[in-house]
């Protein structure tokens, strides 16, 4: 009895460990092991980056380093199902392929998933059934196995029309197809794995996959990434985050000009980055000559007769023409030729207060206004075509879509105008007076300057206030500020404390803040095709550009012909660490 009682019992006992063996091989094959390894004890992340290095040295030709490395692992790349799935696309076997889809169909999860990934498969064999002729065969895909599935009804007609092609050439043309090969079937079986749970087969190059991504967060992650090189795994190093030096950005006096005899009102790039418009005080418009080696400017030519100075300054996209406004008790628009000097006084009348312009979109109109309770658009001519009364505006922006005008009034608010309907719409409002505002290059955010409050940002689209930058002092001055960098991911502002200030668009604390002026800064300019170049004007009748270390020169202060780094009014910033 005590015999049989241990032959029972141990066979009880050898056929549970059997049963349990059994199990864990079967759950072991489902999350990628190979049951047939037990001394190698992996965590499941463990288990998941073997995984992404095997798959990353088959794809790079290392297929028995990859099956070494899953060997002694006890991994296994992927489902053995899948396996075979895999390398039955490739040899365009099409009735195994079937066949494995089949046995596959129990991991998929959802049933319309198995018609998709049966459809694609079948679309393949009908393409390379064309491509070699075999017309009949093809047909026989098409309404028999295709049709059947009540699937993809239109491109299933798509297909049909195929048939009519008259050779090879013409089939591939029209289907933008690759071919019958090696090319189309990796290219179907991209699309097949994302239908595959990822412990049955690894989406196709995931380790690479996440690798960019890794790369492509430490560049959102850098505070002074400023170029519009993209960053990838191909010319970037893994070894060490990405992070671009601080002396790369343009916080650096390079040059200071002390041209304009009087307070300096505004400063504008030209679109193609080639040339700078400067507007003061002292009735004089500057032109000068962007040389984005050096970082430095040169006076072109000098635009006068504006009598009650350039408070306001506006570049055509094509950058040949100039458009001027006055402060408030201007009532006439100067229209410049940039290349012949040429100009055209606009207004309506002497009672008119024009002080601010954009320029429409097609560069053949914009629009002019100011608080004297309307605004209008005028031709390259002069001519009125169409006017908006009852609204005093103290900003003016024309949006993408050549129809609608953003403009600020003294409601404290924005809202937007399409004059050829007489149609408007409350955009956004403020509490305070709104002293400027500009839209970045996306037509998607809004950067004001609201009296005692400073600079904020806003959201055109979802009409709502994203953030509130710090530092900067801004009283009832009329101070403009600029999106910047090669992303416009920068923000730049003068400030009635002499500084300038810069930040990134994810945070409200500065990034730098640039000394060197001594008193009101009250335009920022960021170069739109040179990001490393930065200008700012203020009412120190100065000009100061702004580039990496690496372009300062010999200390000196000078007019236009010469670039400085003032060592009197000194090279000072400071920097802050992003509060993310």
């Amino acid at each position: 009895m005590t015999s049989n009682g241990l032959v029972q019992n141990g066979a009880s006992a050898a056929s549970d460990t059997s049963a349990a063996a059994s199990t864990s091989s079967n759950n072991s094959a489902e999350n990628g092991l190979d049951g047939g390894t037990a001394s190698l004890q992996l965590t499941q992340s463990h288990q998941d980056i073997v995984r992404l290095i095997g798959q990353f040295l088959k794809n790079e030709g290392l297929s028995q380093t990859a099956e070494s490395l899953m060997a002694e692992s006890g991994c296994r790349l992927d489902h053995p199902s899948a396996a075979k799935f895999h390398t039955h696309i490739l040899d365009g076997d099409w009735s195994k392929a079937d066949h494995d889809l089949q046995e596959l169909r129990p991991l998929l999860g959802q049933s319309h998933s198995l018609v998709e990934m049966k459809f694609l498969l079948l679309e393949q064999k009908y393409l390379e059934y064309l491509e070699d002729g075999r017309v009949l065969d093809a047909l026989h895909v098409l309404r028999n196995e295709l049709t059947p599935l009540q699937h993809n009804t239109a491109r299933v007609h798509q297909l049909s029309s195929y048939m009519m092609c008259s050779s090879t050439q013409e089939l591939l043309a029209r289907t933008n197809w690759a071919g019958k090969g090696s090319k189309s079937r990796s290219a179907l079986m991209d699309k097949l794995q994302s239908y595959l749970p990822a412990n049955i087969m690894l989406p196709p190059s995931r380790l690479r996959v996440l690798l960019n991504q890794a790369v492509e967060l430490q560049t959102m992650r850098c505070q002074h990434h400023n170029t519009s090189h993209g960053i990838c795994l191909n010319n970037t190093s893994l070894l060490v985050d990405h992070c671009c030096p601080k002396d790369d950005f343009p916080t650096h006096t390079i040059q200071v000009l002390n041209d304009h005899c009087d307070e300096v009102w505004f400063c504008t790039f030209s679109p193609d980055g080639k040339k700078l418009a400067t507007g003061s005080k002292d009735s004089n418009v500057f032109i000068w000559d962007v040389n984005p080696e050096t970082c430095t400017l040169n006076l072109r030519n000098t635009l006068v007769g504006h009598n009650y100075g350039a408070a306001y300054l506006s570049w055509s996209p094509d950058s040949t023409h100039l458009l001027a406004c006055g402060p408030d008790e201007s009532p006439e628009v100067w229209l410049w030729n940039i290349k012949t000097e040429k100009c055209l006084k606009i207004s309506q009348s002497q009672e008119d207060v024009l002080t601010c312009c954009s320029w429409n979109k097609d560069g053949k109109k914009f629009v002019v206004g100011g608080i004297r309770g309307h605004f209008y658009q005028a031709d390259m001519d002069g001519n009125i075509s169409e006017n908006w009364e009852c609204v005093r505006v103290n900003c003016l922006w024309c949006r993408s879509d050549g129809k609608t005008v953003l403009a600020s009034d003294t409601h404290h608010r924005i809202r937007s105008y399409v004059l050829e309907d007489l149609t408007d719409q409350h955009i956004l409002q403020e509490e305070h007076p709104i002293m400027s505002f500009t839209v970045d290059k996306n037509d998607r955010l809004a950067l004001l300057n609201v009296a005692t409050q400073g600079v904020h940002l806003w959201d055109l689209k979802d009409k709502c206030l994203i953030r509130r930058f710090q530092g900067v002092t801004q009283g009832h001055f009329t101070i403009h500020s600029t999106f910047g960098g090669a992303n416009q991911d920068f923000i730049a502002s003068g400030s009635e404390d002499n500084q300038v200030y810069i930040w990134h668009t994810r945070s409200e604390h500065p990034l730098a803040t640039l000394s060197g002026h001594t008193r009101t800064v009250n335009c920022v300019s960021w170069n739109p095709v040179y990001p490393h170049m930065l200008v700012s004007v203020s009412d120190d009748c100065t000009i100061r550009v702004w580039g990496p270390k690496d372009r300062i020169s010999k200390p000196s202060v000078s007019s236009s012909s010469t670039s400085s780094n003032s060592s009197n009014n000194g090279n000072g910033w400071s920097w802050n660490d992003m509060v993310s």
